[in-house]
């Protein structure tokens, strides 16, 4: 699986760990790690990394998925839902991410690096990139989120 990250400066430190965290981890079986930045803890505005991890995000979640960080998560998640392909779910706990990908089919998993821990943030990952979209009942409400 392809792993897509980004993050703005309130979320850098955290990518990085995260980062370090997805190479090591054999269980999880990523080929491919691509970082759209950002490089630092330097501001910066965070469209300017999520609109090119968006455009790159292949339809089909079993290709790959997004990790975007930001202070709150908001803004990053915000932004990524604007691109139709694109489900994004803000998540702070592994229950969270573990249903944004049973039910919503969620492809991207926008993290709030100033609200969570590191453990946490690393957990979150691991659920959300091995649950799988539970379909079912959930399929046809995950069509109507595009219109």
């Amino acid at each position: 699986m392809k792993i897509l990250i980004a993050s703005d400066h309130a979320g850098f430190t955290l990518k990085e760990v995260i980062k370090s965290y997805l190479a090591g981890c054999q269980d999880l079986k990523i080929n491919d790690i691509q970082d759209f930045g950002t490089n630092s803890v330097a501001s910066m505005d965070y469209p300017d990394v999520v609109h090119p991890l968006c455009k790159a995000l292949p339809d089909n979640p079993s290709e790959a998925l997004g990790i975007l960080i930001c202070g709150t998560g908001n803004g990053v998640c915000m932004t990524a839902n604007k691109y139709s392909h694109v489900r994004a779910a803000l998540c702070w706990n592994e229950e969270i991410a573990t249903l944004a990908r049973h039910h919503n089919n969620a492809n991207i998993l926008c993290l709030p690096a100033r609200f969570i821990e590191k453990e946490t943030a690393l957990k979150m990952i691991t659920v959300f990139l091995n649950a799988p979209f539970e379909g079912g009942r959930h399929e046809n409400r995950v069509r109507k989120i595009t219109r």
